[in-house]
């Protein structure tokens, strides 16, 4: 509900004496409340799609049916050649909206899509006497605790459940054999006895279905993806294949997904932000096994409550772990993320351990500040290998990543921060860059973003013939950082590679041996505090780990985790990409302006559409947010008020560790973006008083250090 206020999709949670009155047919014994969603509704399926055709046909379109793809040949230029028993049909691109025939169609060019058949069954009443009485349709209904909707059908009823994760059914034979020639508009057999248990729900809930007759049991397969949600967009590693599958809810999604990929096809580029159904957000660790196990775990879970921080567990571990999993694995609460698994916390004798998720402050919460104290007061080790890992070298590449990024291409031995930008200067990615040798680069993104950034550069790249390789190391190559005042002290007892300020600075890389193991070591931390990333081959993981560990017993060295890792870099004013800057913000209201070189010679994508922003002037920006909370801290997506009104959201935030209290970043006004300006975030309800203040809270160490060769004293 705390994103209801700046989503234009109406909800509100009304009284049990209004929701009696829009479906007087309840009983009303067990509802508290209500949410409402004034805007939904049902519809037709073949009827829409029947209205949807005709207008195609009006303005141009070719539509044959029924046609089998029998094969698809990718030719040399881009350009498809379709097989159907009709002939071949020559295409610029093809989009792959096959439905459950999707991972059929996907199989033809040697993609295996993590879709998956489920059995979903729907119960259809007879007249009910009560029903035919009413003067207005009855909203559809969703009962969380009974899993299940219903609606009105006719002057009869329509209900249909989600079955646990262990009674639900899959068609795992489609997925091994394909869907059997001829199935159309067949139907799977039904099985009441299956969801008996959702049917007595219903009718205690809506009581005159104990006297209905059910005239129909439907039962037929819906598609799921791992997650549930659908895959849409161009697919990485084949040109001009794009996908619009897996969709678990059906025709809901035809309208607003079809306009988004037309407008992106025709545009070039994504018409606001969906970074959660990028097909690309999958890859080779999304086994059959694991799409059959997360697709159980997805459709049992279909009506369950989310939290904030929620972690599933069918599925893993998936083949894609760290060298240090095993190492790990036992000492801390593990996360998902892009099938790694990744340490949230890490336990201490005395803490509750495990996964306790709540809207509030939970079992993590101290320990995450010992975590916080480790780092800023001595040294830290986390594990880093889910970062998206590229090699780039050939004679065209400097000049393809100055077309690429927004901010000058390093110097051999250097490091930056580097955005790529979409035509209309919106933020499409973050990378690090770094040019090991002259002309080979390394670019790491984040672990959510690899294949998604990865599409991005091979398009540019064949599109402008440029002469370059680009490898995409990132499961070979295991990452450590090591973050803290202690870092440079526990590292240089391993190498006899001078560490020193003068001779490593900020921002640097190089190649060298930490305890005989060859790293390539980038003076960076999210952190913000002094630290290093040791790239490595991922089968030195855990001797590298164990030097490290072994050199700074002195230090008190210690692990952390990335909820810590999270603090400490909204502590010190740092943005991270698919919060603070996505597709939907351009760098110059994301505060981004120190990476985005205007002034440099090469036309960088985004360039002439930001200097076009910047001319006209910003509406919104990105503010610095102090918050006064109690037992409940920001995550992102709450709504921002001022003077009764919202103006606003927020999009990442946590509990500050150094001010001891909420913190934020949020999407504002310019007209309310002011330093000292009051505002108020939305949480669990209630309004808290928040205030914009001077970013950073807590300066970086290399400004800290900065300040103090001039003889200031910076403010930790």
């Amino acid at each position: 509900m705390t994103r209801a206020g700046w989503h234009p999709t109406e909800q509100y949670l009304i009284t049990p004496e209004k929701v009696q009155e829009l479906f007087p047919l309840l009983n009303m014994d067990k509802v508290l409340a209500g949410l409402y969603n004034p805007g939904d509704g049902h519809i037709d399926p073949y009827s829409l799609t029947m209205a949807l055709a005709s207008g195609a046909r009006k303005y141009g379109a070719q539509l044959n049916y029924p046609v089998q793809v029998t094969n698809l040949n990718s030719r040399s230029d881009g350009t498809w050649e379709v097989e159907t028993p009709l002939g071949i049909i020559q295409a610029k691109r093809i989009v792959n909206t096959a439905g459950f025939w999707a991972r059929d169609i996907g199989k033809m060019i040697g993609l295996q899509h993590p879709l998956i058949p489920v059995h979903h069954q729907y119960v259809v009443t007879s007249t009910i006497p009560e029903v035919k009485a009413l003067k207005t349709e009855l909203p559809v209904i969703r009962d969380l605790e009974g899993s299940y909707y219903l609606r009105q059908e006719r002057d009869g009823l329509l209900f249909g459940p989600y079955e646990s994760e262990e009674k639900m059914k899959l068609q795992e034979s489609w997925v091994t054999n394909g869907v059997p020639p001829g199935f159309g508009k067949e139907l799977f057999e039904s099985d009441l006895d299956r969801i008996m248990e959702h049917i007595e729900a219903a009718m205690e809930m809506v009581p005159v279905l104990r006297k209905a007759d059910i005239v129909n049991t439907i039962s037929g397969p819906i598609t799921y993806s791992p997650d549930i949600l659908p895959m849409v967009g161009p697919h990485q590693g084949v040109r001009n294949y794009w996908v619009a599958i897996g969709f678990g809810y059906g025709i809901i999604h035809a309208g607003g997904m079809g306009k988004y990929l037309s407008d992106w096809i025709l545009e070039g580029e994504p018409p606001f932000d969906l970074i959660e159904v990028d097909p690309n957000r999958y890859g080779k660790w999304t086994t059959t096994e694991y799409t059959a196990a997360k697709a159980r775990e997805s459709y049992g879970f279909n009506n369950i409550v989310g939290y904030p921080k929620e972690e599933r567990f069918a599925g893993r571990p998936t083949e894609r772990t760290s060298g240090l999993y095993d190492l790990l694995k036992s000492k801390c609460s593990m996360g998902f993320h892009a099938g790694w698994e990744q340490p949230h916390w890490f336990y201490k004798p005395g803490d509750e351990t495990g996964y306790k998720p709540s809207f509030r402050r939970t079992n993590w919460f101290d320990p995450v500040g010992r975590e916080y104290k480790q780092v800023m007061e001595k040294v830290g080790v986390i594990d880093l290998s889910p970062f998206g890992k590229f090699k780039v070298k050939g004679t065209d590449s400097v000049k393809l990543l100055d077309h690429l990024f927004a901010n000058v291409v390093p110097k051999v031995g250097s490091t930056n921060i580097s955005h790529m930008l979409t035509p209309r200067g919106k933020v499409y990615a973050e990378l690090t860059v770094s040019q090991l040798y002259p002309e080979e680069f390394m670019l790491v993104t984040g672990s959510g973003s690899e294949l998604h950034d990865l599409r991005w550069i091979e398009d540019k790249i064949t599109r402008g013939g440029y002469k370059v390789e680009i490898e995409n190391v990132t499961d070979e190559m295991g990452v450590l950082s090591v973050a803290g005042p202690y870092a440079r002290q526990v590292l240089q007892k391993l190498t006899n590679e001078d560490l020193s300020d003068a001779s490593f600075k900020f921002l640097q890389c190089r190649q060298l041996k930490l305890s005989n193991i060859a790293v390539t070591a980038i003076r960076i931390s999210y952190t913000g505090e002094l630290g290093w990333e040791l790239y490595h081959r991922k089968e030195d993981s855990v001797p590298l780990y164990s030097a490290i560990m072994e050199a700074g017993q002195k230090e008190g060295i210690d692990d952390f985790g990335t909820y810590a890792l999270n603090a400490l870099r909204l502590e010190k004013g740092f943005r991270a990409w698919g919060a603070e800057m996505n597709c939907d913000t351009n760098p110059l209201e994301a505060g981004l302006e120190y990476f985005v070189k205007l002034n440099k010679a090469a036309d960088f994508t985004g360039k002439q559409a930001l200097k076009q922003i910047k001319e006209k002037g910003l509406k919104r920006r990105l503010v610095y947010l102090t918050l006064e909370t109690d037992n409940v801290d920001p995550e992102g997506n709450e709504s921002v008020w001022h003077n009764g009104k919202v103006i606003g959201n927020t999009t990442s935030g946590c509990f500050s560790y150094g001010a001891q209290q909420s913190l934020a970043f949020a999407y504002v006004p310019m007209e309310l973006s002011k330093v000292g300006q009051k505002l108020e975030v939305e949480l669990l309800g209630k309004n808290y008083p928040a205030t914009i203040i001077q970013e950073p809270l807590v300066l970086t160490e290399p400004t800290r250090m900065r300040l103090q060769r001039k003889g200031e004293s910076p403010k930790i």
